[in-house]
């Protein structure tokens, strides 16, 4: 079977341990857990609401290290939405962010018609190393979207998401399809490929 084009990819990036698991787990699952386990990718699958249509939000969840450029490389090219994160308790995680944000123009050429989300996660915590505006200041240079997250307390997680759907002006996507009421999703599964007369 080809590869389906109702697949939105996004792509999450940061330093190791700045909380990129974190949010996608509680953006997927809901849950939040405490201890801090190194990925090397992981792809996620959510249902949205696309132009119209049911398409699949693919997450995918890319290593902390810089091992894997190859790995990166790829996550860059398929991706069509990025969010680079780091944790507002490090300067050295945003720091870090510079040459990935590099690569993603690099690779993808005119940044401004790509979303791109700066995300400050970690914004329960008191002990900051950066500020909101220093956030905001990078996200200005980088022409990209900004938010405060934390992945801890839930807040701003669906907000990123949907945000970053809508900076997308190609498409028109939302988050209302909730995978966790099944029946919505059973019927918007049954509704894939069929024709409704209004």
């Amino acid at each position: 079977m080809p590869e389906q084009s109702n697949d939105y990819r996004v792509v999450v990036f940061g330093a190791g341990g700045v909380g990129k698991s974190s949010l996608v787990l509680r953006f997927v699952k809901g849950t939040f857990r405490d201890t801090y386990i190194p990925t090397v990718e992981d792809t996620y699958r959510q249902v949205i609401s696309c132009d119209k249509s049911v398409c699949t939000l693919q997450i995918t969840d890319t290593t902390g290290s810089h091992q894997f450029p190859a790995m990166q490389r790829l996550s860059i090219s398929k991706g069509h939405a990025f969010i680079l994160v780091y944790s507002v308790t490090s300067k050295q995680s945003l720091e870090e962010l510079k040459p990935i944000y590099q690569q993603v123009v690099a690779i993808k050429g005119n940044i401004e018609t790509i979303p791109v989300m700066l995300v400050g996660n970690k914004s329960d915590e008191t002990q900051r190393e950066v500020e909101t505006k220093d956030g905001e200041a990078q996200a200005t240079t980088w022409k990209c979207a900004f938010m405060e997250t934390s992945a801890k307390t839930n807040h701003n997680v669906t907000e990123l998401f949907q945000e970053l759907l809508n900076l997308d002006k190609k498409r028109n996507m939302s988050l209302n399809i909730d995978g966790k009421r099944s029946g919505k999703q059973s019927r918007a599964e049954r509704l894939k490929g069929k024709c409704s007369v209004m």
